[in-house]
């Protein structure tokens, strides 16, 4: 359980950091005028939710195909359990790794990779299974052979509830 308290206002601004954040001189008085605060107290309140870590970071979500990147993967690796932190650093380190997690499943470690072309990814896949010291009998490569993009989005009642 979360040992923190999002009210109806907090609920209203992470709703309003998710789209269309406006590029104006005053962005925050702005979106405070969205969500019925003063320019100062979403100053305050976004500090407050990186700060409890629930704001990870205030970016552009980028459409990968159009700005080069035609080919992804989805990869599972088998990895020793005790090994698990290492071989994220090293997949961490990849530019074009979006997501990385670990799973409860034979394949325990997942991660997404995009990246200019096939060529360009599988010299990543190699480079990451060489550092990693991977069989390819561990590795699941699952390309993508058709996108269907959506905008995750999520949404919150005023009572906690959730998406």
């Amino acid at each position: 359980m979360a040992d923190w308290h999002l009210d109806i206002l907090d609920r209203r601004l992470l709703e309003a950091l998710q789209d269309n954040f406006p590029l104006t001189a005053r962005p925050w008085r702005e979106i405070g005028d969205r969500i019925g605060a003063s320019e100062d107290d979403v100053l305050r309140r976004v500090r407050y939710l990186i700060d409890k870590g629930i704001v990870l970071t205030i970016s552009p979500v980028l459409e990968s195909t159009r700005i080069g990147l035609g080919a992804s993967t989805l990869i599972g690796m088998r990895v020793p359990p005790d090994r698990v932190d290492a071989y994220a650093l090293a997949i961490n380190r990849e530019p074009g790794v979006s997501h990385n997690y670990i799973r409860d499943h034979d394949y325990n470690l997942w991660f997404t990779l995009a990246a200019r072309d096939g060529a360009a990814l599988r010299r990543t896949v190699d480079g990451i299974i060489a550092r990693t010291r991977t069989s390819s009998a561990d590795i699941l490569d699952l390309p993508a052979t058709r996108r269907f993009k959506i905008g995750v989005r999520f949404r919150f009642s005023p009572d906690g509830d959730g998406a």
